[in-house]
This record gives structure tokens, C-alpha cells and sequence, in this order.
């Protein structure tokens, strides 16, 4: 897979020489010791591997980046060695060179990723299009992992499954606006939708979301990405192999509880836990009981 990809691990400073300065703030903002980069043919990633022991991919959704999982690490990293990165189009990772967002590419650059981090299995969690993801590459790489656990994940395409922020991008108009910044009113809506509790909604939770988005590149990704043609391949999840952890917000306003069920009644060794009070993103409106309970999932032996 990776003999003919070009690969160039460096340093948070070299990164930050070939970036505009204009970007340098929020990147230094966004960074920790922890955060690596890699480019792969190109394409910069911005990563982090924590822990020790059996490794755990997490995978964010959209409008989101691998500060998603900043709680939930802190709780896993004690028991998983936990690999997280920006995804292509988001975060300090930036927008994709061939401005390809299909699942099958992005499932292949995962597959990719891992090889060239020397990781053979693993586990994988996502959220929202990070869980499609997710049971997409259990689907197409069964060999590489070996449990899932799926966070309100898409998958399923009919007009009650597609959030609002993918119907506004459609939008011809908030299209064309959205290509050059995503406002941060917009954002403070959406978070609005996605908690339950709205105390969660910090001013620093906004301005993450705000200043992540709108790195250069990244609102042009992100209409690039919800204009692609979708696929759905709904109808493959019986072929899933690894036990299956759904974890899905009762008061979710994106995705709806509905397919939680239907993730649940197709994927053959599958369980599902339901929060109530909690929204879309339950590893940060909930992280201790999500986080507490993918680890027993996890640890169980089958």
C-alpha cells in the first residue's frame, strides 16, 4: 500500500516555517507536546499517539477535528495506546491536495496511515461521519480492526439522516458563502443543536470550532466534501465481523435515534447504549459514562 506513497515525518517547527504566518497563532493555540505531523504524498496530518497498550483509533466527525476526544483520551490513554488525527479537510490538517473526499478515499488514506504509523489492528471508534468511516473500513479493511464502537454515526442517506450543516452547504447560495468562511453565529447554532446542556457551550468551545473551521482551505473542504455524491452502502453493514459498540445521544438533533436501531438490527454482533440528556456528541457532552463504557466494551473478552 504504502510502497509508492511519499512519506515526510517533521518537526512542530518545520510545520510551522512552511505555513502562512497568518496561521501560526492557531496553530501554537491548537498544539500540544503530544501533536505530531506527517505528510503523506503531499497532504500534512496533524496526529497524536497517547498510551500505552492495545492501539485505539478515534475518528471525528465533521466540523470537528481530534480535539473532539480530549476528555475521552485523558480516560483512555490509562488503558489504550490512543492514535487520533485531524482528518483531511479539517482541523490543523488542512484541506486535501486533489480536493477528494469520497469514503472509499479517505478509508484507503486511513488504511494508509496506519500502515505507515506500523499499525497492523486495532480497534476504531468514530463519531457522526467519523463513525461512517469507521464501519466503512471495517467493511473494507475486516483485518485491520478489531472491535468498533460508532458515536451517532452517519451512514444512512435518506432526507431525515442528512444534518442541517450538509443541507445548508447543498444550499446554492450558503454554498458559495460558506466557501470562503463559516460564520461563527452559524457555529454557536449548531452547537446549540448538538448539547443538551447548553452550559457545556463555552466561549472556548466556540472559539475552537470557529478558529479550526476556518483555518485556510478548510470551509472550501467542507462543501467540497457534502457535494460529493453519497453512497450508500447501508446494505453491506450485515457483512460487518467485529463486535460492535453503538452509543447514541437520545436527544440528537442531526442524526435521528431511529438509526440507532436500524445500526443495531443489521450489524449481526452488535450492542447499543442509549444516553438520555445527552445530544450528538456524547464524547464531549458525556465523556466519563461513554468513555468508561467503551473501555468495558473494549476489555470484554468476546
Amino acid at each position: 500500500m504504502t510502497a509508492s506513497v511519499s512519506i515526510e515525518k517533521l518537526s512542530q517547527t518545520v510545520v510551522l516555517n512552511r505555513i502562512q504566518p497568518s496561521m501560526q497563532a492557531v496553530f501554537k493555540k491548537y498544539m500540544t507536546s503530544a501533536s505530531k505531523f506527517i505528510y503523506i504524498d503531499g497532504q500534512r496530518v496533524h496526529y497524536r499517539v497517547e498510551g500505552k497498550g492495545t492501539p485505539l483509533l478515534l475518528i471525528h466527525g465533521a466540523f470537528a477535528s481530534l480535539h473532539t476526544f480530549d476528555a475521552w483520551t485523558t480516560i483512555l490513554k490509562k488503558h489504550f495506546k490512543v492514535i487520533r488525527l485531524d482528518m483531511p479537510g479539517f482541523g490543523l490538517s488542512g484541506p486535501k491536495i486533489d480536493n477528494n473526499y469520497a469514503m472509499s478515499v479517505n478509508c484507503d488514506f486511513i488504511a494508509t496511515f496506519l500502515e505507515i504509523l506500523g499499525v497492523e489492528s486495532c480497534h476504531i471508534a468514530g463519531s457522526s461521519l467519523g463513525g461512517w468511516t469507521a464501519w466503512e473500513l471495517c467493511l473494507r479493511y475486516p483485518s485491520m480492526f478489531d472491535k468498533l464502537v460508532m458515536l451517532d454515526a452517519a451512514g444512512f442517506i435518506d432526507s431525515d439522516s442528512i444534518p442541517l450543516p450538509f443541507k445548508m452547504a447543498r444550499t446554492p447560495f450558503l454554498n458559495r458563502v460558506a466557501k470562503y468562511t463559516i460564520r461563527k453565529t452559524v457555529l454557536e447554532v449548531f452547537m446549540k443543536q448538538v448539547f443538551v446542556n447548553q452550559e457545556r457551550i463555552t466561549e472556548e468551545l466556540i472559539d475552537r470550532y470557529y478558529e479550526l473551521n476556518n483555518l485556510p482551505g478548510n470551509p472550501e473542504a467542507f462543501v467540497r466534501m457534502v457535494n460529493i455524491k453519497l453512497v450508500d452502502n447501508t446494505h453491506k453493514l450485515h457483512r460487518i465481523e467485529q463486535p460492535t459498540l453503538i452509543i447514541w445521544g437520545k436527544q440528537d438533533n442531526w442524526l435521528p435515534l431511529k438509526n440507532a436501531y436500524k445500526f443495531n438490527l443489521e450489524i449481526p454482533n452488535a450492542e447499543l447504549l442509549i444516553y438520555d440528556g445527552a445530544g450528538h456528541i456524547p464524547q464531549e457532552e458525556c465523556p466519563v459514562i461513554s468513555a468508561n463504557d467503551t473501555i468495558e466494551f473494549l476489555l470484554r473478552k468476546e
